[in-house]
């Protein structure tokens, strides 16, 4: 049978009010549908745990290619913005096998766990200069501290000029946009542009990159790219588009993460009086922010040919969105699955960072990041809180839940 329709207003995922606080909404489908038709579009959302489980064994069906997205339509309503055939677009997260497992194969080294963990004392000095700043400043916006950290980070992992950061830090922001549901035509063409300038500066650093990271002794990954296109394993067009890659999966939901972990802190004076006290913790913590603010809310899958999932009959071209912020909080799962605990058995038991073929590269390295993002918060202040004539704001986006304003106090 036909995929059953959300039984609200399709436009609601495109609300402000979702946007701000999407887990009512995802609570609603995942409790009336397995399976949730979004209007005419050819959209299902999948936000039960188990569902998704399905779809990530079924690659044969469900493709991981990013043909086109949801969009806000001129009437408001859902649509389609399909995007046009591009070389160098499936890469990594959106290529299918075997293209999935060479580009893996590739970065994979880069991220390695001896290799992350080098990083320490580099990520901690980043941190520290960030808070400093931070601290001089008189708005209180946190949200600085949380895009450098990742920008820097991802910067020096490619190999590119540590003095291009803050180049480095908008780029890394803006990877979810054409995923966001509401760039004007305006903004979409902005975006373009400034995608083509990304694009001419990655391939520029790639035909020059040398053997390592400037100031490491490791490899960069624009010279492992490099590597792979002399001898004949990538083309140009997928090393510079799995770089670009590397900028909104490695910066902006690293950034995403800090930002979300830094809100729940200030909102919660007492868990921050906890982890001062108790250090290891902070881990816990960190995988909990995870579970219930994903910094990516979904991804969407393709499906490749007719085929069913539940009782619901699919389409060739119809798409899915895979509700990680759903299925993390699906109470089949979890015990109380809207509190923060720290007392979970099995802390990373989430979908924050993909599941099976797909699961995230960076995942070490994200969580390494937001842990000392954290322990120097609450190193450099004694008090931390959120400002109560300020009002946190997230980015307008059905995607990515990154804050865009995060005022603080602090001492």
């Amino acid at each position: 049978m036909r995929a059953p329709e959300y039984s609200g207003d399709p436009k609601e995922l495109l609300e402000s009010a979702v946007i701000e606080n999407p887990h009512p909404f995802f609570a609603r489908v995942r409790s009336q549908f397995p399976v949730a038709r979004i209007g005419d579009t050819g959209v299902h959302m999948v936000s039960t745990w188990d569902g998704i489980l399905e779809v990530l064994g079924r690659e044969e069906d469900f493709s991981a290619n990013l043909t086109g997205v949801l969009a806000r339509g001129p009437a408001g309503q859902p649509s389609i913005f399909s995007f046009p055939p591009m070389e160098g677009a499936r890469v990594i997260a959106t290529a299918d096998e075997p293209s999935h497992g060479v580009h893996r194969r590739l970065v994979k080294p880069r991220f390695a766990s001896g290799r992350i963990s080098e990083l320490e004392p580099r990520v901690r000095a980043w941190a520290r200069t960030a808070l400093a700043d931070w601290l001089k400043g008189d708005d209180g916006d946190f949200v600085p501290v949380s895009e450098i950290v990742p920008a820097r980070v991802v910067g020096h992992l490619l190999g590119l000029p540590e003095g291009d950061a803050e180049r480095h830090r908008a780029w890394a922001m803006m990877g979810g946009e054409i995923l966001a549901g509401d760039v004007e035509p305006d903004g979409l063409r902005a975006l373009a542009e400034e995608t083509a300038s990304m694009s001419a500066y990655l391939r520029l650093h790639l035909d020059a990159s040398t053997a390592a990271s400037p100031g490491s002794g490791q490899p960069s990954l624009l010279h492992l790219l490099k590597n792979a296109v002399d001898e004949g394993d990538l083309s140009r067009a997928e090393a510079t588009g799995i770089a670009i890659v590397m900028f909104g999966a490695g910066g902006e939901s690293t950034s995403a993460l800090i930002g979300s972990a830094a809100r729940l802190l200030a909102e919660r004076p007492t868990l921050a009086r906890r982890l001062r006290e108790e250090r290891a913790l902070i881990p816990r913590f960190v995988e909990e922010v995870l579970r219930l603010e994903p910094p990516f809310k979904f991804h969407y899958r393709l499906v490749g040919r007719e085929c069913e999932l539940g009782d619901c009959e699919l389409r060739p071209g119809d798409r899915l969105m895979l509700l990680w912020a759903a299925a993390n909080r699906d109470p089949a799962v979890y015990d109380e699955p809207d509190a923060l605990r720290l007392d979970r058995k099995y802390p990373k038991h989430h979908m924050s960072f993909g599941r099976g073929a797909h699961f995230c590269v960076g995942e070490q390295l994200a969580r390494l990041e937001a842990r000392i993002v954290i322990e120097e918060i609450l190193d450099a202040t004694t008090r931390f809180e959120l400002d109560p004539d300020g009002h946190p704001a997230h980015v307008r986006s059905i995607f990515v839940r990154r804050l865009e304003r995060l005022p603080i106090l602090a001492i």
